[in-house]
């Protein structure tokens, strides 16, 4: 049986540069594979602490760190566990509905892009892990 961690994967975003700098492109039904719908940031987070902590039942994301880095753990709720870096401005990493999400390890520049194909909603974010364990279960 696939796992749902086995969608989450790394993107490469369009890099363009020259002398002047350099130019990232992140557009909506491309490279992201949804259309983005809200866009969020984090930063100033401490190196021990840890965000996310949650699932969604229909948003997907895709995180970037455009600044200083930060690794993801990610977890399918069946013991499948995954950890990636994020630690280049033009990876981004794609995370499906229903995928437990924890950020952590963030550099003192640590400045994490969120994109997300929803808008916000509270009543679709699973806080509790053994009620995501229970849902992921019972599908």
């Amino acid at each position: 049986m696939q796992s749902i961690i086995d969608d989450v994967r790394l993107l490469e975003f369009k890099e363009f540069g020259d002398e002047r700098g350099h130019l990232v492109v992140a557009e909506g039904g491309d490279i992201c594979p949804f259309n983005i719908n809200r866009v969020f940031y984090i930063y100033g987070s401490d190196h021990d602490v840890v965000r996310g902590k949650h699932a969604n039942r229909v948003t997907e994301f895709v995180l970037i760190n455009v600044s200083g880095t930060s690794k993801v753990r990610v977890k399918d709720g069946r013991g499948g566990e995954k950890e990636f870096s994020l630690d280049h401005p033009h990876t981004g990493l794609y995370l499906p509905k229903m995928v437990w999400k924890e950020m952590y390890d963030f550099s003192a520049d640590s400045v994490l892009l969120c994109l997300a194909s929803e808008h916000y909603r509270s009543d679709e974010y699973i806080r509790d892990y053994d009620a995501f364990c229970q849902i992921v279960a019972e599908h």
